[in-house]
């Protein structure tokens, strides 16, 4: 699944970084945290990959 804010996408490669082990997950806040939690690393890449170019900065009830 895409992200569909730019601040989605940076919590997506946040939380990639914690579960590949380049950060330690007590660094984690918030919905990267969560997205470290319940999210496996095939859907974290995906999200984490997305153009940042066009979309907002906040998305309107971006995560529900």
């Amino acid at each position: 699944m895409p992200a569909k804010s730019k601040a989605q996408q940076k919590a997506a490669g946040a939380a990639l970084s914690a579960k590949r082990g380049d950060t330690p997950k007590s660094k984690l806040k918030g919905p990267s945290k969560h997205m470290a939690e319940s999210m496996s690393e095939k859907e974290l890449e995906k999200m984490a990959s997305t153009k940042r170019k066009g979309k907002p900065e906040h998305a309107a009830n971006a995560g529900r």
